[in-house]
């Protein structure tokens, strides 16, 4: 991946987190299941962190 990949893939990846952060707040005001979007919200985490070290390796 060069730069602008990884950037890119960044700018979704936060996009996706927001959406899932704003699901996740109204799933708990309904009591909902909020295993899988804290599952998916992890997996966020620890991609943006990839991609960030990737970005800073460059």
């Amino acid at each position: 991946m060069d730069k602008k990949e990884i950037e890119y893939k960044i700018v979704e990846l936060k996009d996706e987190y927001l959406q899932l952060q704003h699901n996740l707040e109204k799933l708990e005001s309904v009591k909902g299941n909020l295993h899988p979007l804290e599952k998916r919200l992890a997996a966020i985490e620890e991609e943006l962190s990839s991609l960030n070290t990737m970005l800073r390796d460059l």
